[in-house]
């Protein structure tokens, strides 16, 4: 089953096997147990916003369990950027500057023989893909997707 929820709280919880359990409450406090890390880590990060989340329900011995399948932060409500990096363009400036003896070549940098117009020309193409790619968020993994097709 699928519901848009507001997350109120996740917890997690060490088992007696040393496994990690997450409980994540909705704001109508009904919960929802997961012990796959990247859901769990997917709820951490959706904690106090909107997502769209995937579940099913189990009855054992009496008992209703809820058994989180997927989480996904919803975009209108996703989490400021960390202090620092409010600005996705300054961020990706940043990454290119420090990625600049890869994209300019070291031994040029070492020389100090890129004149600044032709850095900035090859610096720029780099800092736009990165600043795109901020703004976008982050991917979301699909836990039951084998490693090769996860996106």
């Amino acid at each position: 089953m699928d519901a848009e929820v507001q997350i109120a709280s996740v917890e997690t919880n060490e088992t007696r096997n040393g496994n990690t359990r997450w409980t994540v409450t909705d704001d109508s406090g009904q919960e929802y147990t997961t012990f796959r890390p990247a859901i769990g880590q997917a709820a951490e990060r959706a904690e106090g916003s909107r997502a769209r989340i995937s579940f099913h329900e189990e009855e054992r011995n009496g008992f209703r369990n809820v058994y989180l399948d997927g989480v996904e932060a919803l975009e209108a409500e996703a989490p400021p950027a960390a202090a620092g990096d409010s600005d996705p363009e300054e961020a990706a400036w940043r990454t290119a500057v420090e990625a600049a003896p890869y994209l300019l070549g070291s031994d040029e940098m070492r020389d100090g023989e890129v004149p600044p117009e032709e850095a900035f020309e090859k610096l720029k193409p780099f800092k736009d893909l990165v600043s795109e790619d901020i703004r976008s968020g982050p991917a979301t993994l699909d836990p039951t997707a084998p490693a090769d097709r996860r996106k």
